[in-house]
């Protein structure tokens, strides 16, 4: 007998603009036939409920969450909001897509997961990027052993200021904020899921912050080493300080896959297709007017055209509904992988603050250490 899809109702914690999206896509898809927002700020409630034709309103995600419409959450609020909207969905058992981080804490991630494990809740983290055919494609070559072993890996990771002025404007803690927890989070998890099978051991790691540390008290890039218990290396650099006049709208990135038996390169800088006008640009990633040069398709969720978002977060979005609806496997981060990340990031600032090599995997307890 042909299993009949499941109906979805969608419960969206947050409809800043990853919110909208996810509920735009959601509003199209077949399966689902209810949507709620859970929004604190009343006229951008108002535009996403009107955008996405919302069946309810409200300001408090846990009255969202406790409808009984409710069968699925998206947890899309500001990082260091995570943790109470992901602990009620808990409570009711209900399926999640988390933005990543789960959260900005160690130890409340460290919480978190387990009271996801605990309650057998299918929740996936928002790493948008392995929705992208490159990485899949690498993905295929590295687990399918056309490399051999993989020994070394490297990534390089550019970013203009923008992002990093952004994140540091809405915190009123800089010392949570830093351009691995935030950014170089997503180079890490694409490598980390190529090197699924290694067990990371040691992390080495140095910081700079003369750029941004005299404004924001913040960090310009970090530059670290990974040991893994087999001797690989995986060696990444992350600067979110570039000038703002930086062409790629977000991320220009490189990655190279060292194996015994072969390579693997991916540029994915974006520098293929160059765009410079005289006047600002329209419809897009457009967060600064005085830009006049981009990289297109450089911002990770992807791109404007004809009048709908096409790219990475429209397939990961679509897949996760499909998930729900039809019970399939896919590629999504699943919530104990999105505590190893943050968990290795928080390492990898940890050696950038001792300025010594770190023992992995680190406690909540690590995370504070000043010496």
């Amino acid at each position: 007998m042909k299993k009949q899809p499941k109906r979805i109702g969608l419960a969206i914690v947050g409809a800043g603009r990853v919110g909208l999206i996810r509920g735009e896509l959601a509003a199209r898809h077949p399966q689902v036939d209810w949507i709620g927002i859970a929004e604190k700020i009343p006229e951008r409630a108002k535009l996403v409920a009107d955008r996405i034709g919302a069946d309810f309103v409200t300001a408090d995600f846990r009255e969202l969450v406790a409808r009984p419409e409710a069968t699925a959450v998206v947890v899309s609020t500001d990082e260091h909001l995570h943790v109470d909207p992901i602990l009620a969905s808990v409570e009711r058992g209900l399926p999640m897509m988390i933005e990543k981080p789960l959260a900005t804490d160690l130890a409340e991630s460290a919480g978190v997961l387990a009271a996801i494990e605990k309650a057998g809740v299918d929740a996936v983290i928002g790493y948008t990027q392995r929705f992208r055919r490159r990485w899949l494609v690498a993905k295929e070559k590295v687990s399918t052993g056309q490399l051999g072993d993989v020994t070394m890996v490297t990534s390089r990771a550019f970013m203009n200021r923008l992002v990093a002025i952004d994140n540091y404007k809405r915190s009123d803690n800089p010392a949570e904020i830093s351009p691995m927890v935030i950014s170089g989070t997503h180079a890490l998890d694409i490598v980390m899921w190529m090197m699924e099978a290694k067990t990371p051991v040691e992390v080495y790691a140095r910081s700079v912050d003369k750029a941004l540390g005299p404004e924001w008290k913040g960090i310009d890039g970090t530059g670290f080493v990974i040991t893994f218990s087999d001797g690989s290396l995986y060696h990444g650099v992350i600067s979110w300080a570039l000038p703002v006049v930086w062409p790629g709208a977000v991320y220009s990135l490189e990655v190279g896959i060292v194996g015994v038996e072969g390579v693997l390169t991916i540029d994915d800088t974006h520098r293929d297709i160059v765009l410079a006008v005289n006047q600002s640009q329209g419809e897009g990633y457009a967060p600064d007017q005085t830009r006049r040069v981009d990289f297109l398709t450089s911002y990770p969720v992807g791109d404007m055209a004809l009048g709908e978002l096409r790219g990475p977060m429209r397939e990961e979005t679509n897949s996760w509904l499909t998930r729900l609806a039809l019970g399939l496997k896919t590629q999504h981060a699943i919530a104990a992988e999105g505590h190893n990340r943050l968990m290795l990031t928080k390492a990898i600032d940890l050696s950038a603050r001792l300025k010594r090599p770190v023992k992995l995997p680190i406690s909540p307890e690590d995370e504070k250490r000043t010496a």
